[in-house]
């Protein structure tokens, strides 16, 4: 590829860019738009859609640049959350660790590769690309050293700013455990697999298991039903909640006959007051059946799992860590992810059949993978005029023009990797979903993690390792000739991935700040549907699933090019700089944090950093090898080596704060909250926490948390699973009986 193809991409990017972004800053200030652009500060209240018209909503204004710039990180702490401040700290050690990079490798390693060989050079934009990379450096050059001596200086500064960044997020994970408000999650464990029994009911087991062998910290428990059943007991519920209170109404019309003489707001209120108590009385001694068919209906569809509630947080990890049987396959303890974060429709999946779904997800997840190599192959033919010209003779007279010649060669390859590549994570997402996940957040990052694998082997190893699969397959069948093949193609697909990182990256984050796929829907609710009103289920949470693999993919991009292709370190610079601002202004204004990992995600950057320095290492060693440089081979062995190491430090030091809690901190949190009296409160909190309902059920119940008034909270009195389960459900019925009973609504 020439110089000229990759400005023609360059230029057809930025267009668009300006053109989304100047679009952008008008669509955002119009108030049908408000919905798309400000979710966020819709679902809290904060923003409506009426705004008068002004003469400026037709102008565009950087004021969003300047206002998303300016938001300290405790800001996008208190509204997008723990995964939001990490996610753009993985932006900010790229921008650091890049800029290094690129003063250094632009300053000393592009101009050795330029001037590598003794030749007459064109003019740039008729330049071939190749002349900038290591492959123009000759064999046996004493200059390879300063390609090493590049290579150590990204590595320690990786290395070092890695080490920071890891030991800063620690702790405001830490911060994040201590300092909020008490969790549910960390006094609950989930129970799985619960031996099935004849003579008792599951939850029946589950109370008598824990009263039996966690006598002195088991408070209550919380019963998991059959996906699908709960509803439809939850419109059953309904039913008979309006047709009670039509007859509440009835008695009460009935009763309260407006005068004009007597005190009050209708009759005498001793007397009809009187009356409406005895005629709900009367309702509910009728519909008493109905309940405890209710209740009996509730029993029958349990699931072999349960929320298991704790008076203290230290005997609440505890028990998810410990062996509660001798048979391993049975009372299965995890902690409980939180409340907003359980993902229900996995809750009832039998345990003994996770390791199946996983074992079918790693074959579908393979599946996919090689399946996708006939479009990567076609792109990868793209970008090679000689072999497209070879394929589709027809085309060879069109190709010979030189404008088509550049887009075809430097734009066009990208943009169709691009839209195939956009039906991963939707795949990712369900196979995560097939796996068994219990918690929304663990399958985002499982749907994360199989993304990632997905782009660096699609994106970045099958490029450089072949154009055809039958090659593709060949290369993996003998893995000890992959660094050889690695060292020889890499310079040279360097150029692709200068326009996929122009294509994906640049053009991506326009799309993302523009919100395209929501602005169509909402044009074609508000003109088409005619619907004014904008439902919160449609406000979405951040695509962590999407955007983190692909900013560790752009970071593989660099390390790996970073001395083989140095031209490629701008254009990664300017898409960390843009993606700073664009996702400060989306956590800011668009995404609601519906749940969250507590900073889970960094731990992937961080292993994905260290694979990428430890895949940019190797490549040089080959390179060098190919050179003939046994110098510069031989000081990079020992990189290698010390960046490994570094990774198994960081592994044993901080990585166990991300994976679990410490004693220390939950003891110590226990008595801050018994010292204060607020544990009375916690256990009131834990009633109604975990609530099998959906959101549109709960808001026609109009329910509340029910919670003693006495304060008493023996094991007794929340034995039943169904007594929290049910508490919900049952409230409005017991609210129209008029009787006052131990619970307060």
């Amino acid at each position: 590829m020439k110089v000229s193809a990759l400005l023609t991409s360059a230029g057809i990017n930025i267009g668009l860019c300006v053109l989304l972004w100047f679009l952008y800053s008008i669509l955002r200030k119009q108030p049908g738009n408000v919905c798309v652009y400000f979710g966020r500060r819709l679902a809290q209240g904060r923003i409506g859609f009426d705004n008068p018209i002004c003469f400026d909503r037709l102008f565009p204004s950087p004021s969003w640049i300047v206002k998303a710039w300016a938001t300290s990180e405790e800001e996008i702490l208190a509204v997008g959350g723990l995964d939001a401040v990490v996610f753009l700290r993985i932006l900010v050690f790229s921008i650091r660790i890049f800029s290094i990079a690129a003063v250094v490798c632009l300053l000393l390693v592009l101009p050795l590769n330029y001037f590598g060989q003794e030749m007459i050079h064109k003019q740039i934009p008729s330049e071939s690309l190749d002349v900038f990379t290591i492959a123009n450096v000759k064999e046996g050059s004493r200059w390879l050293w300063a390609h090493c001596l590049a290579l150590y200086i990204i590595s320690f500064s990786a290395c070092l700013l890695l080490y920071f960044e890891y030991r800063s997020i620690a702790k405001l994970r830490l911060a994040h455990i201590t300092k909020s408000s008490p969790n549910p999650s960390h006094f609950t464990i989930l129970v799985r697999s619960i031996p099935w029994s004849a003579e008792e009911s599951y939850g029946d087991s589950v109370k008598k298991f824990f009263m039996n062998y966690h006598a002195s910290s088991y408070l209550s428990h919380q019963m998991v039903y059959h996906s699908g059943t709960i509803q439809k007991l939850m419109d059953d519920a309904e039913k008979m909640y309006k047709k009670l209170a039509e007859l509440k109404n009835t008695a009460a019309n009935q009763m309260c006959e407006p005068s004009l003489v007597r005190c009050g707001l209708c009759g005498e209120m001793t007397n009809s007051f009187k009356l409406l108590a005895n005629e709900a009385e009367s309702v509910h001694d009728k519909e008493k059946p109905v309940l405890d068919q209710l209740k009996s209906d509730l029993k029958e569809k349990e699931s072999g799992a349960a929320f298991v509630f704790f008076k203290t947080r230290y005997a609440a990890i505890v028990a998810s860590h410990v062996l509660q049987s001798p048979n391993p396959m049975l009372w299965v303890t995890d902690l409980a992810p939180g409340p907003h974060d359980v993902y229900w429709s996995n809750l009832w999946i039998p345990y003994r059949q996770l390791w199946i779904r996983k074992i079918a997800t790693l074959v579908a997840a393979t599946v996919f993978m090689f399946l996708f190599l006939i479009p990567v192959t076609f792109v990868q033919g793209l970008s090679q005029l000689d072999q497209l010209q070879q394929m589709l003779p027809f085309l060879k007279g069109l190709l010979k023009k030189k404008f088509v010649d550049e887009v075809v060669t430097g734009y066009l390859p990208s943009v169709i990797l691009m839209l195939f590549l956009l039906s991963v994570p939707p795949m990712m997402m369900l196979f995560s979903a097939i796996e068994g996940n219990i918690s929304r957040s663990g399958r985002k990052r499982s749907a994360c993690c199989k993304v990632l694998y997905f782009l660096i082997w699609n994106v970045f190893f099958v490029n450089v390792l072949s154009g055809s699969v039958i090659s593709q397959i060949n290369a993996i069948s003998s893995p000890k000739d992959i660094p050889t093949q690695l060292a020889k193609v890499v310079p040279r697909q360097a150029t692709f991935f200068m326009t996929y990182v122009l294509t994906s990256g640049w053009v991506g984050l326009s799309s993302e700040v523009m919100q395209l796929y929501a602005l169509i829907c909402n044009f074609f609710n508000r003109y088409i549907l005619w619907k004014k009103e904008v439902s919160p289920d449609y406000i979405l949470s951040f695509p962590y699933h999407t955007e983190v693999p692909k900013v560790l993919l752009f970071g593989l991009l660099g390390f790996t090019c970073s001395i083989l292709a140095p031209l490629i370190l701008p254009f990664l610079l300017v898409y960390y700089f843009l993606g700073y601002i664009v996702y400060r202004n989306q956590f800011l204004n668009v995404y609601v944090t519906k749940y969250e990992s507590g900073g889970q995600f960094w731990p992937i950057a961080h292993n994905t950093t260290i694979f990428s320095l430890v895949l940019s290492q190797i490549i040089a060693i080959g390179v060098f090898g190919l050179k003939r440089s046994p110098i510069a081979s031989g000081f990079t062995f020992p990189l290698v080596i010390l960046t490994l190491l570094f990774n198994e430090y960081c592994r044993q030091r901080f990585f166990p704060i991300f994976k679990s809690y410490s004693a220390q901190d939950f003891i110590e949190m226990d008595r801050q909250d018994e010292a204060s009296g607020r544990m009375e409160e916690i256990y009131e909190q834990l009633l109604s926490a975990y609530c099998q309902f959906s959101a549109a059920s709960t808001e026609n119940f109009k329910t509340q948390d029910s919670v003693r008034s006495d304060g008493n909270h023996d094991s007794e009195d929340m034995n039943s699973g169904e007594a929290a389960i049910c508490m919900r459900k049952l409230w409005m019925l017991q609210c129209i009986s008029g009787k006052e009973d131990d619970n307060k609504h």
